[in-house]
């Protein structure tokens, strides 16, 4: 499929081979959004932090150490909310410790695109739509041993992106489903740093590992957002009443790399623009299966290892308690100039009194504007024992 991202301009050169603007896209990006406050306030990071009710997105396997006996989680936040008012994000999730040994839990993600006014190529109105995309995981994390988690989720995909709406193309507009999987571990342990006792986990999780969708015919079919998560925190106990850790994730997405087509001479040679550059018509979207074009996504950036780097985004967090009950939080999100030039400092709070737990977070870009930019984003989290305790 050519995705035709470059128009009649002549203007894209040899310098796109080396990595510039060429930003990966699949459908279902709503899968990647960060959904509780608790990571949004420490730079969207959470592969390695500590279990919670929100542990699904990032890494079901953490659920295994999780203290608590059950508990569940409400979120919401606007999205866009400087442009419409009728965009949000929801997030409902819950978990329930089977043994010692073994946890298993549940969420459900749901986006709302609010109303949408179609038009055909010269701007005729063709109706309204309310787009709609969700998405409903179960999950099991194991122990295998004191120190070692194995996690599995399962997920439904459903997009709907041009609801109520049947389009202005030959081909009908369908709503885009999907199954998909996770696979995730997580490792604990403990070590002494000049004489200071630090707590420290490493975290992996594979995610939406599952079938391309299509909104339209079987021959356009779109990969989802497979994503490869790794991580680590380390934290401390200060004294009796202050603790503080800090971490970072590194993110890539596992869909190939667009490729490029160039405008050719009668020879079949590259036409060189002005400056002496091949000059590029299009991109090229890989026709690969979802496995195959995971594993080649490792290899496969036309600017070579450079740019294969430059697929990597990086999360860093902190985060302070006081007496196990109020929390604040910062953090830092990077990703290349080339691949989006998301670039934002983030902050948060956190409070945590008996059976409630409440966070909040705050995100301000340095590079390109954000859709939670000047939003403050709440989220709830309950436990569930703490709620037996009061009776």
């Amino acid at each position: 499929m050519i995705e035709a991202a470059f128009a009649q301009n002549a203007v894209n050169t040899n310098k796109d081979l080396l990595g510039q603007r060429n930003v990966i896209t699949t459908a279902a990006p709503f899968l990647l959004i960060s959904p509780d406050s608790r990571a949004s306030a420490m730079g969207d990071m959470g592969v390695a932090t500590s279990a919670d009710a929100n542990s699904i997105h990032w890494n079901a396997s953490k659920l295994a150490f999780i203290e608590g006996d059950g508990g569940l989680a409400i979120n919401a936040a606007p999205w866009l909310r400087q442009l419409v008012p009728d965009i949000w994000f929801y997030y409902m999730s819950g978990y329930k410790r089977i043994d010692k040994l073994s946890t298993v839990a549940g969420s459900l993600r749901y986006f709302t695109l609010g109303e949408i006014q179609f038009t055909d190529a010269v701007g005729t109105p063709q109706g309204t739509a309310e787009p709609i995309e969700f998405a409903l995981d179960g999950a099991y994390a194991r122990k295998l041993s004191d120190n070692l988690s194995l996690g599995v989720a399962l997920r439904f995909i459903y997009s709907n992106l041009a609801r109520g709406n049947a389009g202005t193309t030959a081909a009908e507009i369908k709503p885009g489903i999907a199954g998909a999987g996770d696979l995730s571990m997580t490792y604990l342990n403990d070590t002494k740093i000049s004489g200071k006792t630090f707590d420290y986990t490493i975290g992996a999780n594979i995610s939406n590992l599952g079938n391309k969708v299509t909104y339209t015919t079987e021959a356009n079919r779109d990969f989802i957002p497979m994503n490869l998560r790794l991580g680590t925190f380390w934290k401390t106990q200060i004294d009796d009443y202050n603790e503080i850790g800090f971490g970072v994730d590194f993110n890539k997405l596992l869909v190939p790399t667009p490729q490029y087509t160039f405008q050719l001479d009668t020879n079949g040679n590259r036409i060189k623009d002005g400056d002496g550059y091949d000059i590029i018509t299009g991109r090229v979207l890989s026709q690969d299966p979802p496995i195959s074009g995971a594993l080649a996504s490792f290899g496969d950036a036309p600017g070579g290892f450079r740019e294969e780097l430059n697929e990597f985004t990086i999360s860093v967090g902190i985060e302070y308690w006081y007496a196990k009950q109020f929390a604040l939080r910062a953090g830092y999100f990077h990703e290349a100039e080339t691949k989006g030039a998301r670039q934002y400092a983030t902050f948060g709070a956190g409070l945590k009194y008996k059976v409630f737990q409440i966070d909040a977070s705050y995100l301000q870009p340095f590079a390109n504007r954000h859709p939670l930019q000047n939003t403050i984003r709440f989220s709830l989290l309950f436990d569930l024992d703490a709620f037996k305790n009061q009776r």
